[in-house]
C-alpha cells in the first residue's frame, strides 16, 4: 500500500499542553490522517490515571480546528457518544471490552442511530472473528457508518512476548468475511514495548492491512497510561518512511508467480486428501479400542507421537509451536472421530 491511513496520539490525553505539543508535533508529518486521544481509561485494576473525559473533549475540539486534523477517541457508553458530537468529535472507536459485549454494542447502537458518526471497531479480548463481526454487523444494520475495524492483538495465556499475541490469522479471516472494509493494526498494544511497534506495523503492512494506528506521546517516559509502547513523534516519522511499499496487483503476476502458486494448490490438496486418509484410520482405530475395551485418549501414545514429529519438524527447519498446533488440532478432531464411532 502506497499511502497507508495512519491515525496516531497519545494512548490519553493528559492535559492541554501535552495535547497541544504532540498535535503540533503530528501535523508536521504529512502522512497523519487523524488524530487519536483517549478520553475515558478505565483500567483493568482500580487507582490508574482513568482519563480526564468531557475537558479533554473540550481541547480536542479546539485543536481540531486550530490544526485543521479530526480527532477519534474510544467511547464504551452512550453518555460518551453524547458528548463527543456536543463537541463536535465525530470520529469514534468501539474498544476490545465493548466489542467483546453484544448488550453494550447494542446500546451504542441506539445511541448512534441516525447519527453522522464514523465508527471504527477494535477485535475483542478473545480471538473470536465471530465477535468481533457481530459487533461490526449491528451497527451497519442500525445505518450506521463503520470506517474500519481495528486489530490490536488478543489476551491469551502465553502471548509469545508481545502485550497481545497478533493471531493474524484472525483478522486475515476477517477481512475474507469483509473484504470491502478496510482493516486497521494498533501495533502499540499488539507490542506493548516500543521496540517491537515497528516490527509489528511491518508485519501488518506486509500482509496488506489499510494503515495503522499507533500511539505516540511527546514525552513517553512520562506518561500517564502505556508509558512502555508509546512512540515519540519523531520516532512515528521514522517508522512511517521505512514501511514496506507494495501495490495489490491482482492473483496472476506473472508466469514464475503463477507456477509456484500452482505448486501451493497442488501441496493444499495433497494436504487435505492426507488429513482425510488419517481420519479413515482414526475411524478404524476407534473399532479396535472398542472391541478391547480400551479408552479414545492414550496419553502415553500422544505423548510419543508428538515427541516423534516435533522432533521430525526440528529437522526440517519448521517452527516447533507451529507444528505442535497444526498436530494438536489434527489430535483433536481425530479423538473427537472416534467418540463418534
Amino acid at each position: 500500500m502506497e499511502n497507508p491511513t495512519i491515525i496516531a496520539g497519545p494512548c490519553s490525553a493528559e492535559s492541554r499542553e501535552q495535547l497541544q505539543q504532540v498535535v503540533a508535533q503530528l501535523a508536521d508529518i504529512p502522512n497523519i490522517s487523524m488524530i487519536r486521544a483517549g478520553v475515558w481509561k478505565p483500567r483493568t485494576r482500580p487507582g490508574g490515571f482513568e482519563g480526564l473525559g468531557e475537558p479533554a473533549l473540550g481541547w480536542m475540539q479546539e485543536l481540531q480546528k486550530e490544526y485543521g486534523k479530526p480527532f477519534c477517541c474510544e467511547v464504551a457508553r452512550p453518555e460518551h457518544v453524547e458528548l463527543c458530537a456536543r463537541h463536535g468529535i465525530t470520529n469514534v472507536w468501539l474498544g476490545a471490552r465493548t466489542t467483546a459485549n453484544p448488550f453494550m454494542v447494542e446500546e451504542l447502537c441506539e445511541t448512534l442511530r441516525g447519527s453522522k458518526m464514523q465508527v471504527m471497531v477494535k477485535n475483542p479480548m478473545n480471538p473470536d472473528v465471530r465477535l468481533w463481526l457481530g459487533a461490526i454487523e449491528r451497527l451497519l444494520q442500525c445505518g450506521i457508518t463503520v470506517t474500519a475495524a481495528i486489530h490490536r492483538g488478543f489476551s491469551m495465556y502465553d502471548n509469545h512476548g508481545y502485550r497481545n499475541e497478533p493471531l493474524w490469522e484472525v483478522p486475515m479471516e476477517l477481512h475474507r468475511r469483509l473484504p470491502d472494509l478496510p482493516l486497521l493494526c494498533d501495533p502499540s498494544h499488539i507490542a506493548g514495548d516500543d521496540s517491537l511497534v515497528a516490527t509489528v506495523a511491518k508485519a501488518a503492512m506486509q500482509l496488506d492491512f489499510d494503515g495503522l494506528m499507533v500511539e505516540v506521546h511527546p514525552h513517553p517516559a512520562d506518561a500517564l497510561t502505556d508509558a512502555t509502547q508509546q512512540l515519540t513523534p519523531q520516532a512515528l516519522a521514522t517508522l512511517i518512511a521505512t514501511l514496506p511499499g507494495h501495490t495489490a496487483t491482482g492473483y496472476t503476476d506473472g508466469p514464475a508467480l503463477d507456477l509456484l502458486r500452482d505448486k501451493i494448490d497442488a501441496l493444499d490438496h495433497e494436504l487435505i486428501q492426507l488429513l482425510g486418509n488419517r481420519m479413515a484410520v482414526s475411524r478404524q482405530i476407534a473399532e479396535v479400542k472398542r472391541q478391547a475395551g480400551m479408552s479414545v485418549y492414550q496419553p502415553k501414545r500422544w505423548e510419543a507421537v508428538l515427541t516423534d514429529r516435533l522432533k521430525q519438524a526440528e529437522g526440517l527447519a519448521l517452527d516447533q509451536a507451529f507444528v505442535k498446533e497444526i498436530l494438536e488440532k489434527i489430535h483433536g478432531e481425530s479423538v473427537r472421530v472416534q467418540m463418534e464411532e
